[in-house]
C-alpha cells in the first residue's frame, strides 16, 4: 500500500513505483496518490486532490470525507494485509495510518517523512513507535531523525531523478506559441491545492500587471499541477489584460524558459532551484492557521529553498505581505538589478548541489525491497 497526499508526493510515488517495478516488476501497488501514480500502475482508490489541503482551518470543511477514507484504508490493512506500507508526507493522515500499520504487524517506512523539525519535534515520538524505516530527501534531516532513534537513509531528493527537458527553450516557447519578441517571461506556479489558488493567484496576476507596464512584451506562463482544475485557474484569468498561458507542461520545462517566478512555498521552489530560476516565494493561509502556525513553527524561513540554503537568498512574502504590489517591487528588483539576479543565480546553484545527486527513487525502493523479504 502506497499513500501520498500532495501533488508532489504523486510525483515521488510514479518515480518510486518505477523504481520498485526495476527491482521486482510482479510488486502490485495500490493506496492513494495521483493520475501520474494511477499511470505507473497503482490501483488509486481515493485521489490526493481530494484529500489535499493546507492549513489548519482549511482542513475542516472535509474531515468527514478525509476521516471516511482513512477509516476505509485502516480496514484494508486488516482485511487484506501489504506486505509494506510506504508512506509518503501527509502527516496527519499517515502517522495515524501508521499506528494502524504497526499494531498489526505491518512494516511501515517513511519515505519523505514529515518536516517535524521545523514544526512539531514532539511527533517524532509517534513517528519513531510506529514507523519501521526513515528516507529523507533533505541533507539536513537525517542528524534531525537519528537523533530521535529513529533508523534512517538519506538518499537524496527525488527532483533530482526528473529528466531534464526533453526539448530546447526554442522548442518550448514554439510549443506554446511564445514567439521570440515575447520577453521575458514570468512563471506562475500558485501552489497545487485550491485553497492556494483562491489566496495567491489573484496576487500573483496583480503583479503581473504591474510588471506588464514596465515591460510590455511580459509573457506569463502557468504549469497546471494534476490537483487542479483549469476552470478554477481561468477564472482568476478572465478579467486579466496581460497574456497567462496555462498549460499541462512539465513544470520543469516551463521554469526552464522562466527569467522569473513567482511561486507558492513548498516543492516547486527546489524545482525552481534545480533550473537556476530567479524566484520570489509567497505564502498566504488563513488568520487562524497562520497564528497557530507563527506559535508552531521553529525555523526562521518558509521555503524550503532557503531553509536548505541556511539563509535568505531568495524573498519571502508572507501573509499580509503576499500582494500583488510586494511581488511586483521583489520581481522587478530581480529583472532590473544585475548583481541581485547573478547573486541569486549563483545560490541556487549552490542549493542544487546540496541536494546531493540523482538516484533518490532507487535507494528508496532498494530500501523497501529489503523490507518485504525474501518473497
Amino acid at each position: 500500500m502506497i499513500v501520498a497526499g500532495e501533488a508532489s508526493g504523486d510525483i515521488y510515488g510514479e518515480q518510486f513505483v518505477y523504481a520498485m517495478r526495476d527491482l521486482n516488476p510482479d510488486i502490485a501497488f495500490f493506496g492513494i496518490g495521483g493520475p501520474k501514480m494511477e499511470f505507473a500502475g497503482v490501483r488509486v482508490l481515493h485521489q490526493a486532490s481530494e484529500l489535499s489541503v493546507v492549513g489548519f482551518a482549511e482542513i475542516l470543511p472535509r474531515i468527514r470525507y478525509i476521516s471516511r477514507v482513512l477509516k476505509e484504508l485502516k480496514q484494508l490493512l486488516k482485511q487484506d494485509p501489504p506486505d509494506l506500507l510506504v508512506l509518503i508526507d501527509y502527516p496527519g493522515f499517515n502517522l495515524n495510518l501508521a499506528k494502524r500499520a504497526h499494531a498489526l504487524g505491518i512494516p511501515v517506512l517513511y519515505y519523505i517523512p514529515p518536516q517535524l523539525w521545523a514544526w512539531r519535534e514532539g511527533r517524532v515520538k509517534k513517528l519513531a513507535q510506529r514507523v519501521d524505516r526513515v528516507a529523507v530527501i533533505l541533507p539536513f534531516e537525517r542528524k534531525f531523525y537519528q537523533k530521535h532513534g529513529l533508523e534512517v537513509d538519506y538518499v537524496g531528493h527525488p527532483l533530482l531523478d526528473l529528466p531534464p527537458p526533453g526539448r530546447s527553450k526554442e522548442e518550448i516557447r514554439h510549443g506554446l506559441g511564445i514567439g521570440p519578441e515575447r520577453d521575458p517571461i514570468l512563471a506562475l506556479l500558485p501552489g497545487s491545492r485550491a485553497e492556494e489558488i483562491n489566496r495567491l493567484m489573484p496576487a500573483m496576476v496583480d503583479a503581473a500587471e504591474i510588471i506588464l507596464r514596465s515591460y510590455p512584451r511580459l509573457c506569463c506562463v502557468l504549469p497546471l499541477a494534476s490537483t487542479l482544475s483549469e476552470d478554477l485557474v481561468n477564472s482568476y484569468l478572465k478579467d486579466a489584460t496581460i497574456d497567462i498561458r496555462v498549460a499541462g507542461f512539465d513544470s520543469k520545462e516551463l521554469l526552464s524558459i522562466a527569467d522569473l517566478a513567482f511561486i507558492a512555498s513548498g516543492t516547486a521552489t527546489l524545482e525552481a532551484a534545480i533550473t537556476e530560476t530567479p524566484m520570489v516565494i509567497a505564502y498566504k493561509v488563513s488568520p487562524f492557521s497562520y497564528i497557530l502556525a507563527r506559535y508552531l513553527v521553529k525555523v526562521s524561513f518558509i521555503g524550503l529553498v532557503n531553509l536548505v540554503a541556511g539563509k535568505a537568498i531568495v524573498p519571502e512574502l508572507i501573509q499580509g505581505n503576499a500582494t500583488g504590489r510586494r511581488l511586483a517591487e521583489e520581481g522587478l528588483t530581480i529583472l532590473e538589478d544585475e548583481r541581485t539576479r547573478g547573486k541569486m543565480t549563483r545560490d541556487l546553484q549552490s542549493v542544487k548541489e546540496r541536494l546531493g545527486r540523482v538516484g533518490a527513487s532507487r535507494g528508496a525502493a532498494s530500501i523497501a525491497r529489503d523490507m518485504m523479504g525474501p518473497q
